[in-house]
């Protein structure tokens, strides 16, 4: 009897691994909606708020962003896509103690943002230079740094924004304004963290209507201007017209009375001839 309720009990279990299926990571669609990842889940519902890690030499192909690590959050699925919102990045380790050494100066620091449609996001920059500097120096390049980072922030998208960090603009922008202050070795954002999302979602639906009112006023452009066309060509052959008749009128009295004179020359010729025979 026991044998028989253990294989009843071992029917009744069921493989787990069957009951998964395999879901495709997307990226935002400021990243292309690239596939970033694969995962198993029995139930959608279990891939919410999975954290994925990539590294930014696999979405852009360039080994020089190899120690460059992005985080995404999955927010939503659909059939086997799941969707994610980027949450921050980070740098390995190894890069940044390679970028600190002795008998520098190391100056980094901490500010929250809030962008122009509504996400706060935390920029961690870091500085080095080539020789130690003094306290009242650091100060300076470290305002400098609030300074460029929250302005930068404030006018731009989180998507704009975060594209502009990790293109390594922001850091030519700091690094031309610290000129005048001491000469940086070199300047990263080496972290980034994604403390509220957007709450604003009006630019898509501005950019469609600001799209069908370009075609439009292109539309009325091109009219208007094939109608200037036909109205300059037809101008154009009147006033040749115009010239021609002109002209023809000028040459027919001179015809005329060059006609005239050899007529009255024939004649003559033909009274001496006359003459001259009697």
């Amino acid at each position: 009897m026991a044998k028989a309720r253990s294989r009843a009990a071992a029917r009744k279990i069921k493989d787990k691994w069957k009951a998964k299926k395999w879901y495709n990571v997307l990226a935002p669609p400021s990243f292309e909606n690239a596939t970033i990842a694969e995962t198993l889940a029995d139930d959608p519902s279990k891939l919410m708020n999975r954290v994925t890690e990539v590294s930014m030499q696999d979405l852009t192909n360039d080994f020089r962003k190899s120690h460059v690590k992005l985080y995404f959050k999955i927010h939503g699925v659909e059939d086997t896509n799941a969707h994610t919102h980027y949450i921050g990045h980070a740098f390995t380790s190894d890069y940044l103690r390679r970028m600190v050494r002795r008998r520098r100066s190391k100056i980094d620091g901490v500010f929250d943002v809030t962008t122009r449609d509504g996400a706060v996001i935390r920029v961690k920059p870091i500085a080095t230079t080539e020789k130690r500097i003094q306290n009242s120096q650091k100060k300076l390049i470290r305002a400098v740094m609030r300074k460029i980072i929250l302005e930068q922030g404030s006018n731009q998208t989180l998507s704009d924004f975060v594209k502009y960090i990790l293109d390594g603009r922001i850091s030519a922008d700091i690094y031309k304004a610290c000129k005048q202050l001491y000469p940086l070795k070199r300047i990263e954002v080496y972290k980034t963290q994604v403390l509220s999302l957007p709450t604003i979602q009006e630019e898509p639906v501005k950019k469609k209507e600001k799209t069908e009112e370009e075609t439009e006023s292109k539309t009325e452009e091109e009219t208007t201007a094939e109608e200037t066309e036909e109205t300059e060509e037809k101008s154009e052959e009147e006033i040749s017209e115009e010239v021609e008749e002109k002209k023809n009128v000028e040459e027919q009295p001179e015809k005329t009375e060059e006609a005239e004179k050899e007529a009255e020359e024939n004649q003559e010729e033909s009274e001496g001839e006359v003459s001259k025979r009697e």
